[in-house]
C-alpha cells in the first residue's frame, strides 16, 4: 500500500486540501500520514533558569492538545465521505516545515505528498518565496499542490505537459493509471519553441505507442511557454493539472504574480508536480 504525506496547520486552506488527499488515496490505494510542525520560541535560559524547561514543555503540551482536538475532525470528514476506511496516522513535529517534510518522506516511505495552498498569495509564497524549489524541487516524489478555491469534483479531464523526453514516459504512464481510476481523459501537451530540438517523427511515435490509451496529443509552437500552458488549462477544460519541474525555477516562472491572479480567478485547479530523473 502507497503513502501519501499530508502537512498541516488545520486550516480551512489545509482542511479543503485534505478531501483532495482523501480521494487521492482512494485512487491510488494509499493511507495518509498527517504532518503537524510547530516552532517552539528561542528563550535566553539566563533569563528563566528555573523555568525553562517547564515553558517548553507546557508550549509542547498546548501544541499536542490542539493536534489531538483536530484528529477527531478530520476523521468525521473521512466518514462523510464514505472514506474511514483509508488508514490515518500522524507525526506532530517541532521545526520548520520543509525539514520535516522530507524528514517524514525519508522516515515512512512516502509515495506522495498532498498539500493546499492559500490562492494567489499562497501560490506565489509557495512557489517563489524564500523556500521556493525546497520541496518541488528538493524532494523526490510526486506532490499535489492544492488551492483553497480548488473544491473537489469529479476529474475528468487531466492535463499532462512534457517535453517528449524518453524519462517523461514514466511519468504519464503514471498519469494514466491515475486518468483510468478517474475515468478519465489525458490531453497532453508540448509547447514547441523556437530552440526545440523535438522532431515530428518522436511526436509521431508518441502518439502510436499510447493509441490504446485515453489520451490526445497537442503541439503548440510558442515562445510564451507559461502563457500556451495557463491557455491549455482553460481552453480545454482541464480539471487537474500535471507537470514536470524539469529544473529549479521552473515553477517560478509559471507562478509569477500576473499568471498566478489570473489562475486564481478564472480557474484554480490542483497541480501534480512529478519529479523526473
Amino acid at each position: 500500500m502507497k503513502k501519501i504525506l499530508f502537512p498541516t496547520d488545520f486550516s480551512d486552506t489545509a482542511t479543503n486540501a485534505f478531501v483532495h488527499a482523501l480521494e487521492f488515496a482512494k485512487k491510488v490505494n494509499a493511507e495518509i500520514v498527517l504532518l503537524h510542525t510547530f516552532n517552539l520560541p528561542i528563550y535566553d535560559n539566563q533569563f528563566f533558569p528555573e523555568n525553562y524547561a517547564i515553558i517548553y514543555e507546557s508550549l509542547e503540551l498546548s501544541q499536542f492538545e490542539m493536534f489531538k482536538n483536530e484528529i477527531p475532525k478530520l476523521r468525521a470528514i473521512a466518514e462523510g465521505r464514505n472514506l474511514g476506511n483509508i488508514k490515518l496516522s500522524h507525526r506532530l513535529l517541532d521545526g520548520d516545515l520543509l525539514p520535516n517534510i522530507k524528514k517524514s518522506i525519508e522516515d515512512d516511505a512516502i509515495d506522495f505528498v498532498v498539500m493546499g495552498t492559500s490562492g494567489a498569495s499562497g501560490w506565489e509564497a509557495f512557489f517563489i518565496g524564500t523556500n521556493a524549489g525546497s520541496i518541488i524541487s528538493g524532494i523526490s516524489v510526486p506532490m499535489l499542490c492544492v488551492p483553497l478555491e480548488a473544491k473537489f469534483k469529479k476529474i475528468e479531464i487531466i492535463g499532462f505537459t512534457t517535453r517528449f523526453r524518453p524519462k517523461d514516459k514514466k511519468a504519464l504512464k503514471m498519469v494514466l493509471k491515475i486518468a483510468k481510476k478517474s475515468n478519465a481523459k489525458v490531453k497532453c501537451l508540448y509547447v514547441k519553441t523556437s530552440k526545440s530540438d523535438v522532431s515530428t517523427e518522436i511526436v509521431k511515435q508518441w502518439e502510436e505507442e499510447f493509441s490504446a490509451e485515453p489520451i490526445d496529443f497537442y503541439v503548440v509552437e510558442d515562445d510564451d511557454v507559461e502563457a500556451i500552458i495557463v491557455d491549455f488549462v482553460l481552453f480545454k477544460e482541464v480539471d487537474f493539472l500535471t507537470m514536470l519541474p524539469y529544473k529549479r525555477g521552473f515553477f517560478e516562472g509559471i507562478f509569477n504574480p500576473s499568471l498566478t491572479k489570473k489562475i486564481a480567478i478564472n480557474y484554480e485547479i490542483p497541480i501534480l508536480a512529478i519529479p523526473i530523473e
